[in-house]
């Protein structure tokens, strides 16, 4: 039975930015639970982030132009926590490897989690297409990335690998 990398926050874990959570009433993700194929993570805090912490978005571009050190994550008080973010990155792709998880649920519009919207990077709470760091760090070594949006879908791949094992 495959694992699943879901974000912390999902799961009702109060690690978001703002001290609260963004709990995901799922019955797939119950389930997931239930079987104990769910690996909770959030990105910021195991790399050392408080919680509750300053809003930050990705500037001059997203999650695979931080990685590549040519954008930044800044907060809104212009700390540049850019090293914080590949770092939790990096752990989530460790966390992965270990589990052989090939599938990760992660929060849309984070600058670490998001898989299709990331904020523009001005904070005025505009989105842009793009992966946050984590995100993009986790496609970029073949495992799949979906949001909370799209559950059904990643529930589909997972079963589909599943065939394919037996």
């Amino acid at each position: 039975m495959e694992k699943v990398l879901v974000s912390s926050c999902l799961l009702g874990n109060k690690v978001r930015y703002n001290g609260l959570d963004l709990s995901c009433e799922n019955e797939l993700i119950k389930k997931w639970l239930h079987e104990g194929r769910v690996v909770a993570f959030c990105p910021e805090v195991s790399a050392g982030l408080p919680t509750p912490r300053a809003p930050a978005e990705i500037q001059n571009g997203n999650g695979e132009d931080v990685l590549q050190l040519n954008a930044r994550v800044v907060e809104n008080t212009g700390e540049d926590v850019s090293e914080q973010f590949i770092a939790g990155a990096e752990l989530a792709l460790k966390l992965c490897i270990k589990h052989k998880i090939q599938v990760a649920i992660l929060t849309e519009s984070s600058p670490s989690c998001g898989s299709t919207m990331i904020y523009n990077g001005d904070f005025s709470d505009t989105k842009k297409a793009g992966q946050g760091v984590t995100a993009a760090l986790l496609s970029k070594h073949g495992i799949r990335v979906f949001s909370q949006n799209n559950i059904n879908e990643a529930a589909t791949l997972l079963t589909s690998h599943e065939r394919t094992r037996s």
